[in-house]
């Protein structure tokens, strides 16, 4: 059941996506060429809309089978209200208010009707059991408002949102699998088929792209199935979904970063993001997307091993990641090409 629903997915996505670069061009949601951009003419965007209807289809015939649909249904209104804003902000290009008031509307219908939310953590090294209470919604609202603009921020090249959260999904779909949790992994298998779908016309040189209908859709999609196997449960089995989506957090926290030092607006757009880096660095298209692809896949098996490892192996790993991390901001300049702290304390600070 599995990978059939992988392999519907995957092949409606394939037979939707040219039908939906069409239906785009018709609508006006084209993406144009700018200072910021690094494609040089017009494109076709909206591309998630094939990205959702065979996850929607695909999810449907196997919810249905599974007797699940009733349940699930929450989970699906949240991702049609998010592909409803996506396309009107590809169509339109939406100022940035009715976007966020979007994505809290299809948090806020996964939360509050779905039913999804984290109340309580067990804290390492003491006994209480720290509960949110009051604030349990609004942490959880934040987490999916979050992520869904970490994926929105790192899609900037051909394919790269697509593959990062394909090795997002699959991580997911490998610790649902551990964990016996079959709904997970279909529902996450479903996506990345879709996504896999669509690549093969979004990888570079991209024919279509996704838009915000794709990246918000997958950004919601992404933070609900994270969440849906860890709410209630231990600090250390809390990171875990923030280990797997290390890449789009990472960059999302030091474009904050980065504006502040800057002293400009936290939503202020600019051409410093993981990807405009290395690109910098004299890395091809290609080679920039097939890197990132690689350091979310070391998150995606760093968040496995984390799963299993001891209290103490997991405080470790984390220390080391976020050194490792560091290291590499300050060696790429996300922040700043003066941003260089650790490095200049080890004495290993780029050369002019």
């Amino acid at each position: 059941m599995l990978i059939g629903a992988l392999l519907v997915a995957f092949l409606l996505s394939i037979f939707l996506t040219p039908f939906v670069g069409k239906l785009a061009i018709k609508l006006g949601a084209t993406d144009k060429p700018n200072e910021r951009k690094v494609h040089i003419k017009i494109m076709p965007r909206m591309g998630g809309l094939a990205i959702f209807l065979s996850f929607f289809i695909t999810f449907l015939i196997f919810t249905l089978i599974l007797n699940k649909f009733w349940e699930q249904l929450p989970l699906l209104v949240g991702a049609l209200v998010i592909i409803l804003i996506g396309m009107a902000d590809d169509i339109y290009e939406l100022r940035a208010a009715p976007k966020f008031l979007g994505q809290v509307l299809a948090a806020l219908i996964i939360v509050l009707w779905g039913g999804l939310e984290v109340k309580f953590i067990n804290l390492p090294f003491f006994t209480d059991t720290l509960h949110f209470g009051i604030f349990s919604i609004p942490i959880t609202i934040l987490w999916i408002v979050a992520i869904i603009n970490a994926i929105n921020l790192i899609d900037g090249l051909d394919g790269l949102a697509g593959g990062v959260s394909t090795i997002a999904l699959v991580t997911i779909a490998t610790m649902a699998l551990i964990k016996h949790d079959l709904f997970v992994a279909m529902a996450a298998l479903t996506v990345i088929g879709s996504t896999l779908g669509f690549l093969k016309f979004n990888f570079h040189p991209a024919k279509i792209f996704m838009g915000d209908t794709g990246a918000l859709f997958l950004g919601y999609i992404i933070a609900v199935l994270s969440l849906l196997g860890y709410k209630n449960v231990t600090m250390v089995s809390l990171i875990v979904p923030i280990i797997i989506l290390g890449v789009p957090i990472s960059d999302t926290f030091f474009a904050i970063i980065r504006r502040i030092v800057n002293k400009q607006p936290i939503s202020a757009a600019d051409k410093s993001h993981l990807h405009h880096c290395l690109l910098n660095l004299g890395f091809t298209h290609k080679q920039t997307v097939l890197l990132i692809y690689a350091l979310a896949a070391c998150f995606g098996l760093a968040a496995i091993i984390f799963s299993f490892a001891t209290m103490w192996g997991a405080l470790i790993l984390v220390a080391g990641l976020l050194l490792i991390i560091e290291i590499f901001v300050e060696k790429i300049g996300l922040v700043s090409s003066n941003y260089q702290p650790l490095l200049k304390m080890l004495n290993l600070k780029n050369k002019p």
